[in-house]
């Protein structure tokens, strides 16, 4: 009989002593939701920098879990990212806090310009700033993708080839296939770690995140009440949708768009906008989208639907990876899963440059922008030079 969630989680080896307190992870969290422009990549990549690197509060190893935990199950990548560090140290409540952290500021600023938007029958100079600020964010993202590429591949052929195989794979595809993320950690693992006594001591089979689908595959159709609407739409959005933050766009759009009628295009196209222009999770668009179909309950509706399924797809799992992250066979899959995810996240900026990049000034603002931070590195902070971006969009539009 299987072992209660609770238990497994309190009969867990502790481990080491952590080198900050829960109120300090709160505390940055809620900076990085504040203050982090760039989307999914920059945002993990803020993450390797900040906790990793600079401060040595999360290990490489963990950090490496979290990331492959947060490729492998649906939802934003950089929200579960954030509760799984989270929850390294500090478990349900520090993965519940840092989680609510992280989302709120960027939150309360999308209902902000929902507020607004309505308000005020639009938000024109919405797009000046996103010519600017979009191209920015490129240059951000590219740096933070080389930083992780550089820290994480290190010269390992095996792991080098799968990170170039996930690049193209996405380039090609303009998608994120999770199926190349566990191909990629079966293939290193059977290649390095490969299993030789495969049902001695304890099963893994219990770790899986599968037995939650049905909690929202076999949700009742919504009868009556756009809230309701709006929920079950959003808990399938946030329970299904893999990958970056932006891989959750089309499947709103078919939704939002086509099948209920909520938004028109130019109105959606304006929620993707907020969600790029705000720094946090993209998907925080969600936030917006409820604003406006709904109010603030439907803002408040649309992002708890969207949110919570991350969430439990996170802590579920996380015991055994914490437990058994370790063993060389799953350190092994863990390594393949890490480098098909940086792979996609490089592959990332180039879809998302050949979008955002459509003219020379939106050229040259990521390449300056990609420079600076080569240059000068920490010096000069990104919310400056995102501020920066967007006056010169606006100086340029109005032109």
């Amino acid at each position: 009989m299987t072992e209660p969630l609770e238990n497994q989680i309190n009969s867990q080896p502790e481990t080491e002593t952590p080198q900050y307190s829960l109120w300090q992870m709160i505390m940055y969290t809620l900076k990085l939701g504040a203050i982090g422009f760039g989307g999914p990549v920059a945002l993990v990549g803020y993450m390797h920098r900040d906790l990793v690197e600079d401060k040595k509060w999360i290990s490489e190893s963990d950090y490496s879990e979290g990331l492959a935990l947060s490729q492998l199950a649906p939802g934003p990548l950089a929200a579960q990212l954030a509760i799984y560090l989270g929850y390294v140290h500090y478990r349900i409540l520090g993965a519940t806090l840092v989680g609510i952290a992280f989302v709120v500021p960027s939150f309360l600023m999308v209902v902000a310009l929902g507020w607004a938007y309505t308000r005020y029958e639009g938000i024109p100079w919405m797009q000046a700033v996103f010519y600017g600020v979009g191209s920015s964010v490129i240059g951000i993202i590219a740096y933070s993708a080389y930083r992780l590429t550089t820290k994480s591949i290190g010269k390992d052929w095996l792991l080098w080839a799968i990170y170039l195989v996930a690049a193209a794979v996405t380039i090609i595809t303009e998608s994120e296939e999770v199926l190349l993320f566990l191909a990629a950690g079966i293939l290193v693992w059977l290649v390095k770690a490969p299993p030789k006594q495969w049902w001695r001591g304890k099963k893994l089979s219990s770790f899986t995140v599968l037995p939650l689908i049905p909690l929202f595959a076999t949700a009742p159709a919504a009868s009556s009440g756009t809230l309701w609407n709006i929920l079950i739409f959003f808990s399938k959005a946030g329970a299904f949708v893999f990958g970056s933050g932006l891989a959750i766009v089309p499947f709103l759009y078919g939704g939002v768009v086509k099948e209920f009628g909520w938004l028109n295009t130019q109105q959606f196209l304006d929620a993707v906008a907020v969600a790029m222009i705000t720094p946090g999770p993209v998907v925080i668009t969600t936030g917006f989208i409820g604003y406006l179909v709904a109010g603030f309950p439907g803002a408040c509706v649309a992002a708890l639907a969207t949110f919570l399924p991350c969430y439990l797809f996170t802590i579920i799992p996380a015991p055994y990876f914490k437990k058994y992250g370790k063993r060389p066979d799953i350190a092994a899959f863990v390594d393949g899963v890490t480098s098909a995810a940086i792979g996609a996240i490089t592959g990332a900026v180039i879809v998302l440059g050949r979008r955002s990049l459509s003219d020379i000034p939106t050229v040259l603002i990521a390449v300056v922008t990609l420079a600076i931070l080569f240059k000068f590195k920490k010096k000069v902070p990104e919310p400056a030079i995102v501020l920066a971006a967007a006056v010169i969009g606006l100086v340029l539009q109005s032109s």
